[in-house]
């Protein structure tokens, strides 16, 4: 299975030229796709990259070819770049809808201690180049990770960092409607809003903007962590837009935004509402949660039967002021490492390969949406679901009488004669 990156070790070649101390890699190499394929025989790489990523309808899937100029813009701003396929079976009824979609991971490009608008402005000219290379890939749906246009300051607790909140037209939504425009894009942009018409209310939104640059709409991340640094409701609380699909000229998305993808049912209301592809805008460190990273976005893909893009930052972002988790570790000045490994995931359980862990990246991927009903009517989850128990279930327990349904075996608690 070839793979389109600037990186070495793609053809089985082991890269002793890495440094294997660097923690942000992988025992020296971008990713654990990358580790396996510099260091196993072909065949026995084809086998074990089948049983982590799947057969897209019974094949391994594809890469996609990219353009030169592409490339080259990859090579001379250093960003990761990959590009897959997946396909759908041919239909007698309905032609393949075929969508280019995108993925960006970056880090930050100053240092937390620079002025606010500096910072800012370094984002912006950073990121640029990886969406020009977005749209000159015939990119149609393109997302940003969660808080792109600032460092993730949520662990600080400190209220300076409000300072980057802008309202859903604000400066960094100007600078991505122009980039729509220009390559009839739609852009996902997760940032920190300032609700100007609710007494300057911070929430954590993503703004939908269409390839026409206007915008769509806004969502407001559901769910607000308090596990560890994550200290979050310092900032926003929990968002008020309930599970909206958008309907672009593209597709039908939605966005779960990053701690959401620990709620199962978060997920099955974007599917309830029609989602094609959801997308995940993260920020999440190694050492909270990347074991759960490849399995929770894949399990929902298939349990919903949809496409997911997962996207989470890169980089460690240190802070001048420490701060601690309240857990009896020492103060320190950063979350952590933010591990990227950004990648698609499809509804008949195949995956792409993951983006660098230490590395920008932008990942491509072309997927046809007609997979979404073919997985529906193969598996049936939709029909057999019992929504109607569920739901009782539910609205016994929201009550406070609630007791849960456990059968106790009437010998368990029995003294011995």
């Amino acid at each position: 299975m070839e793979k389109i990156s600037n990186t070495d070790a793609v053809n089985g070649e082991l890269n002793d030229g890495k440094d294997a101390t660097n923690d942000a890699s992988v025992c020296g190499y971008d990713s654990l796709h990358q580790l396996l394929a510099a260091n196993l025989k072909p065949q026995i790489f084809q086998e074990v990259s089948r049983l982590l990523l799947g057969l897209n309808c019974g094949k391994p899937l594809q890469t996609v070819p990219l353009a030169e100029p592409v490339k080259s813009l990859s090579l001379k701003h250093d960003f990761d770049l990959q590009a897959f396929r997946f396909i759908a079976d041919k239909e007698s009824v309905r032609v393949p809808r075929i969508v280019r979609v995108g993925l960006i991971q970056n880090s930050i490009a100053l240092p937390t201690t620079s002025p606010f608008s500096d910072q800012k402005r370094a984002i912006l000219e950073k990121v640029k180049p990886i969406i020009d290379a977005a749209g000159a890939s015939g990119v149609n749906i393109l997302c940003l990770q969660e808080a792109w246009m600032m460092p993730f300051a949520f662990c600080t607790r400190e209220k300076r960092w409000c300072e980057f909140a802008e309202p859903i037209d604000g400066e960094s939504t100007r600078f991505l409607q122009d980039l729509a425009l220009k390559y009839n894009m739609v852009i996902v942009s997760s940032i920190l809003e300032r609700d100007v018409s609710h007494g300057e209310t911070l929430w954590n939104t993503a703004v939908v903007i269409g390839n026409h640059g206007n915008i769509i709409g806004k969502h407001r991340k559901n769910h607000i962590p308090r596990v560890g640094d994550f200290n979050e409701s310092t900032y926003y609380m929990e968002g008020n837009t309930g599970h909206p699909v958008f309907e672009t000229a593209y597709g039908k998305i939605a966005i779960n935004i990053c701690y959401g993808r620990h709620h199962p049912l978060n997920w099955l209301a974007f599917g309830l509402n029609g989602a094609e592809i959801v997308f995940n805008p993260s920020a999440t460190v190694g050492e909270l949660s990347e074991p759960m990273w490849p399995i929770e976005a894949r399990n929902a893909a298939i349990a919903n039967s949809y496409f997911v893009g997962s996207i989470n930052r890169v980089g460690t972002e240190t802070f001048p002021n420490p701060f601690t988790s309240g857990d009896g570790k020492p103060q320190h000045t950063d979350f952590g490492h933010f591990y990227g490994s950004s990648h698609f995931s499809a509804p008949d359980a195949s995956c792409t390969p993951s983006l660098s862990r230490s590395r920008d990246g932008l990942l491509i991927s072309d997927m046809d949406l007609n997979l979404c009903r073919q997985l529906k009517d193969k598996w049936g989850f939709r029909m057999t679901a019992r929504y109607e128990m569920y739901a009782e279930t539910l609205a016994r327990y929201l009550k406070p009488e609630f007791e849960p349904q456990v059968i106790s075996d009437p010998l368990l608690h029995k003294k011995a004669s």
